[in-house]
């Protein structure tokens, strides 16, 4: 199985803690989404034709969008279900992971935030704080959430005793806000869920720090790196 990401790539990252927790191992294909890797016309006609990370190719088999790609993991090696079959727990669990992959984290992906630097020419300051209003109240929806999944199910992850595609959706959501300096300490269930996943080798593994295309944030003068992927 080919894998195409991008190390600090929400999106890919959510694929790589999925590939970890199953024990399925990749031939890896860093494309740089900084440099614009994800528009070059081979990648778009060979690999992914929406032009965006992550992406995998299984014996011809082409398939991007980090969510249809978990779920097709989850059919074909289905150890350790990610998204659970029992109808009620599935409905939570896809409710939580579109909350982060459909409300919060398509207003502030790398193409938006460009569009806003380069073309609205709003100032550093103001694509912050867009970046972090967004945050802020996808959270406080998050942290609604995670309170009424404690009531049903508790246990340390998102839904139970077992990290699930929401966990999978959560943690590369709090690493990138973390990257891009927005106060979290105000949701303590999704730290507690965090930290209880900083200690699992599946979440450790798929860190964008392990990852073989990682590069070093620059300085902290530079503003390059602000820019969410």
């Amino acid at each position: 199985m080919d894998f195409y990401s991008f190390f600090n790539s929400s999106t890919s990252w959510r694929v790589r803690i999925a590939l970890a927790l199953k024990g399925l191992d990749t031939d890896f294909h860093g494309v740089n989404i900084r440099t614009g890797q994800h528009h070059d016309a081979d990648y778009v006609r060979e690999v992914n034709p929406s032009a965006t990370v992550p992406a995998i190719v299984d014996n011809g088999f082409h398939l991007g969008q980090s969510l249809a790609i978990i779920d097709w993991l989850d059919g074909k090696h289905p150890e350790p279900r990610l998204i659970p079959k029992e109808p009620a727990l599935r409905a939570r669990v896809l409710e939580f992971s579109y909350l982060i992959a459909c409300d919060i984290h398509p207003v502030n992906n790398l193409r938006i935030l460009k569009y806003l630097q380069d073309e609205i020419k709003v100032s550093p300051k103001q694509k912050d704080e867009w970046y972090a209003h967004w945050i802020g109240e996808g959270m406080a929806a998050v942290e609604r959430l995670l309170a009424q999944a404690a009531e049903t199910y508790g246990g340390p992850w998102c839904f139970g005793t077992q990290p699930t595609l929401a966990d999978c959706c959560l943690i590369p959501q709090f690493g990138n806000a973390q990257r891009m300096g927005c106060d979290m300490t105000p949701h303590q269930r999704t730290r507690a869920v965090v930290e209880h996943a900083a200690g699992h080798p599946a979440f450790v593994k798929a860190e964008p720090k392990k990852q073989p295309d990682y590069t070093p944030p620059p300085p902290a003068s530079s503003n390059k790196d602000k820019i969410k992927a």
